[in-house]
């Protein structure tokens, strides 16, 4: 509390200055904004690559080594799914389908669609359905359909609406809802194993994923040595998602993309706060002159330019913060397909990289202070 009164007097050389600090608070703000729309748009990419796995909700999934997103999945033999059952530590195994068709809507139109096929016996991964019943799936020529942004593709389908898929007629039981929309941007179509492969063209193996289910937490280590051994690779639901996020940031452009953005972004906002708060107080030189010829030491000074820095990068940071949440919220409405969303990770990068901005400007302050002789001062 004893230097309550040199950082009162440097909040009020700050806030009175309005053109410099409203200089300072835009740059810090539009750094902090682009910061954070950039990563939270690649956290929504991401939170949408995902979504096969968050939805399907499996603890474990025994791909192939070659697979990088779910989507894109490679078949496996049939003879996998006894071998996985039989592994002692798994508590059941079931195949899961994933594919892609065109159908044939009502209107005569064509719409790539997501098959997914579940396991008939237990559905195991089935939506949650918000018209119909689960237990219509296994009629004939039943799907669901997923009620999420890419719903209307299929030109709002209702219960009893009817297609085609590869010259099957195929009718909607249900309406469904699921945790996480796509990425790939069309609509998403559950129905049984069985039908799924009839209904699409297959090679020779027909098994996408086979999902597990360890007896307990403590199996996974040898539920993964034994796939292994098998020559393909189990992952829990959070290696999964792992393993697709590595995809995306090194395997594509669109973690390169987004970083440069980011650092781009980090590097506006420095050169600007740095810029217009060295500015600052060569226009306050003898302000601080004068509180050091009546007495202010070198120490309390450096107090005040540390907070000066940090209270308009803060502030800036809140504001940015604000504007992009805003933003986002607005997007969201207009926009179903906007994937951006903020997370702790978004608003920790930002937070660290404002406390670099702020770290910085202070020191090209503090380095110009310290030179400050009051004789000079008042010589001129």
């Amino acid at each position: 509390m004893k230097h309550v009164g040199i950082l009162r007097i440097g909040f009020k050389l700050l806030v009175n200055d309005r053109a410099k600090f409203s200089a300072l608070l835009i740059g810090i703000t539009f750094s902090v904004f682009l910061m954070v729309q950039m990563t939270a748009m690649f956290a929504g990419i991401l939170n949408r690559a995902y979504s096969t796995v968050t939805n399907i909700g499996a603890a474990m999934w025994v791909i192939d080594p070659a697979v990088n997103t779910p989507t894109a999945p490679v078949p496996l033999p049939n003879y996998l799914l006894d071998a996985v059952r039989s592994i002692d530590e798994v508590s059941f195994a079931v195949p899961l389908f994933i594919g892609g068709g065109q159908v044939k809507l009502n209107s005569g139109t064509y719409q790539p669609v997501s098959i997914v096929g579940l396991d008939d016996t237990s559905l195991f991964g089935r939506p949650q359905l918000e018209q119909g019943d689960i237990h219509d799936i296994y009629t004939e020529n039943a799907f669901e359909v997923v009620n999420d942004s890419e719903f209307e593709k299929l030109e709002n389908p209702g219960i009893g609406t009817s297609f085609e898929l590869n010259d099957h007629r195929g009718v909607i039981v249900g309406i469904a809802r699921v945790s996480a929309n796509g990425l790939n941007g069309v609509p998403t179509l559950y129905t049984t194993y069985s039908r799924a492969i009839e209904y699409l063209p297959n090679p020779r193996f027909t098994v996408s994923y086979v999902l597990v289910q360890p007896k307990s937490a403590a199996q996974v280590a040898a539920i993964k040595a034994k796939v292994a051994k098998l020559g393909y690779v189990a992952l829990t639901k959070s290696e999964f998602n792992e393993h697709i996020a590595n995809f995306y940031k090194y395997q594509t452009g669109v973690g390169t993309n987004i970083l440069l953005m980011t650092v781009i972004s980090f590097l506006v906002g420095l050169s600007i706060s740095g810029q217009t708060f060295y500015t600052f107080i060569l226009e306050n030189l003898e302000k601080f002159g004068a509180l050091k010829a009546i007495g202010a030491k070198g120490r309390e000074l450096i107090y005040m330019i540390f907070f000066m820095a940090f209270l308009t990068s803060l502030t800036g940071y809140g504001l940015g913060v604000g504007l992009v949440t805003l933003m986002i919220s607005i997007a969201r409405s207009y926009l179903p397909n906007y994937a951006a969303i903020i997370t702790f990770w978004n608003l920790s990068l930002a937070f660290a990289m404002v406390l670099v901005i702020a770290a910085t400007s202070s020191y090209v302050g503090i380095r110009k202070i310290l030179k400050i002789e009051p004789f000079d001062i008042f010589r001129g």
